[in-house]
């Protein structure tokens, strides 16, 4: 579909002012100014402003998730390949910028990353057939779907993935939003997380078990998506549940990098919070059990 940029960034400039912006160049330092207050309606300007902080190129009103979507990472957690899409909800109260801090609350004790290809739509659909799907597609960006594994395991979560992905924060998303015509296929993408400067996640979008389009036509099925809907596509093998037993997760200071080709980097540090402390709720994070409910 056409829009009025080929990528898409939000920021604070040295006025403070939160506004949309064309990148000069690859380190998003300074922006051309887009007019408009949504991203499905934004018109060009010849105002350049540079670039004081970068944030989320947009903040979704829904957020739809697939788990357990890469053949690779299916096979390390040795779950058998989903017949149908695993579908969840995220809050976009989780939405932070970036570069921003991912803060764990007390009652989070297993954190987690997962490197995901996002997909923002850009016009309405319902019952789009697989090859229409990408016409309605408004461009790409990296999301981290960060994860409490402690609160997504069956016991505590009663086989819903919502409240262990929704904390404050669980969901920096950008750099940048690129849009569908400077990504043309979606299945040709390199995905790569780093954890303190160490490879942890290398996968490629080829290897998504539902495929973008096909994951549109799934979400549509008597179900209108609207225009500004992110899809969040699944993240490849790597996560820390399964790369070593026992499993270790994130602390306090780790610096977590998401990285997919032709988009950009998250770099984010881990943080502790001094909230969420009700200990009459708290997640038994030595518990046994799958964090995937099957």
């Amino acid at each position: 579909m056409s829009v009025a940029w080929k990528h898409l960034i939000r920021f604070e400039d040295e006025n403070g002012n939160i506004t949309f912006g064309e990148p000069v160049a690859a380190d998003l330092k300074e922006a051309k100014v887009l007019e408009g207050s949504s991203i499905l309606s934004l018109s060009t300007t010849s105002e350049t402003r540079k670039v004081t902080k970068l944030l989320a190129p947009f903040v979704p009103d829904t957020i739809l998730c697939i788990g357990l979507n890469y053949m690779a990472h299916a096979k390390e957690a040795n779950f058998p390949t989903p017949k149908y899409p695993v579908l969840f909800h995220k809050s976009k109260n989780a939405v932070t910028t970036p570069t921003g801090n991912i803060v764990m609350p007390q009652i989070c004790k297993s954190v987690d990353y997962e490197n995901e290809l996002c997909v923002v739509i850009g016009k309405d659909g319902k019952d789009i057939s697989e090859d229409k799907a990408l016409e309605h597609v408004l461009g790409y960006t990296v999301g981290n779907d960060v994860s409490s594994r402690d609160w997504q395991k069956a016991e505590a979560g009663g086989g819903q993935f919502c409240y262990a992905k929704s904390f404050d924060t669980f969901l920096p998303l950008g750099p940048q939003l690129v849009s569908a015509a400077e990504i043309p296929d979606p299945s040709t993408l390199k995905v790569h997380t780093k954890l303190n400067g160490e490879s942890v996640q290398q996968g490629e979008t080829s290897d998504l078990i539902f495929s973008v389009p096909r994951l549109i036509a799934f979400l549509s099925q008597g179900t209108t998506l609207h225009a500004g809907t992110m899809i969040m596509t699944g993240t490849p093998p790597g996560v820390m549940s399964f790369r070593k037993d026992p499993p270790e997760f994130l602390k306090a200071g780790d610096v977590v990098e998401c990285s997919i080709s032709s988009i950009g980097t998250l770099r984010n540090e881990l943080q502790q919070s001094d909230s969420g402390t009700n200990s009459s709720f708290a997640a038994n994070s030595a518990s046994t059990g799958s964090w995937l409910a099957k």
